[in-house]
């Protein structure tokens, strides 16, 4: 259990713990505002990330698939692609937990609407307190002033009447401050109660404030840890991949996808041209006689003849 740190250390001549306690309560407000803003921050840079790493994975998936270094690419790709879902996983966690925080936020609003009521009467035994004080000390201040004058009067030899109306506004200032000590001790012990009951709601306000809010953190530890795990299997199942991705398994990808064939060229040697066999069965071919038209006439009739 928490010691009663708000009790023992919000007192003071000037009474103003009260309001330090209760701002620091409203503060309380502002710090959840101020963490939904740092988680939704958080979520909108790890979104950016997430679709930046989308789009290199898409990139990898453009790059040169010829050569022997192509395969790589799918390694690249694959373990993008996956960086790229941790972190999306990681983005939707978040976006949950802002959820979370903004509901509680709602929540905080309206139980310190309550408190304020609640510790109404306080504000109003400070304020007492606080113009009870002012108003005591001027009593002081005049019963004093009294007290010398009519001291003064009477070794300066003042006459009768003057020291019997000095001995007049003495004792009514020595009434007003006396009336002063009364209603100071009232208000005091009035003041005291409710801010030592006071005190100790703020703090257990500010308790359960600070274990919620500590909760949310855990939340948001938790889940970037988890995160973390999964990039960090993500990072070594790369790192398997790789080393599996072998020098003679690349090349030996590539002769299997890429090969042309293994047979390899026959021996050709030197052979005799065969001109018996080429010349076998081949007609001799008949003479054609040149000669004009009118002079093969001429002979055909004198065969003829």
């Amino acid at each position: 259990m928490v010691m009663a740190y708000f009790v023992d250390n919000f007192w003071g001549e000037k009474n103003s713990g009260f309001d330090v306690l209760y701002h620091n309560m409203k503060h309380g407000q502002i710090s959840t505002k101020e963490l939904a803003d740092f988680v939704r921050e958080r979520a909108t840079i790890e979104e950016a990330y997430s679709r930046s790493m989308t789009k290199l994975a898409k990139s990898a998936s453009n790059y040169s698939q010829l050569g022997t270094f192509a395969p790589v690419w799918d390694v690249f790709k694959t373990s993008t692609e996956k960086l790229a879902n941790c972190h999306l996983d990681l983005v939707r966690k978040l976006q949950e937990l802002i959820k979370e925080v903004q509901k509680y936020g709602e929540e905080q609003v309206k139980s310190h609407k309550k408190t304020k009521e609640e510790v109404a009467g306080t504000l109003e035994a400070v304020q007492t307190i606080q113009s009870i004080t002012q108003a005591l000390q001027k009593s002081k201040e005049n019963y004093n002033a009294k007290c010398v004058e009519q001291e003064r009067l009477k070794k300066e030899g003042a006459t009768q009447r003057e020291i019997e109306k000095a001995a007049v506004k003495s004792k009514k200032a020595t009434d007003t401050y006396k009336l002063y000590v009364e209603k100071y001790a009232l208000a005091k012990a009035d003041f005291e109660q409710k801010m030592t009951e006071t005190a100790q709601k703020f703090q257990d306000i500010e308790e359960t404030h600070l274990i919620h809010i500590k909760e949310i953190i855990g939340s948001l530890s938790n889940a970037i840890k988890e995160i973390h795990l999964q990039i960090g299997q993500v990072h070594e199942e790369f790192i398997n991949n790789m080393a599996n991705t072998t020098v003679e398994s690349l090349i030996q990808k590539f002769a299997e996808s890429k090969g042309t064939g293994k047979e390899r060229p026959g021996l050709i040697e030197f052979e005799e041209c065969d001109t018996a066999s080429a010349v076998e069965g081949i007609k001799p071919r008949k003479r054609k006689t040149f000669a004009l038209p009118g002079i093969i006439k001429k002979e055909k009739d004198a065969e003829s003849v």
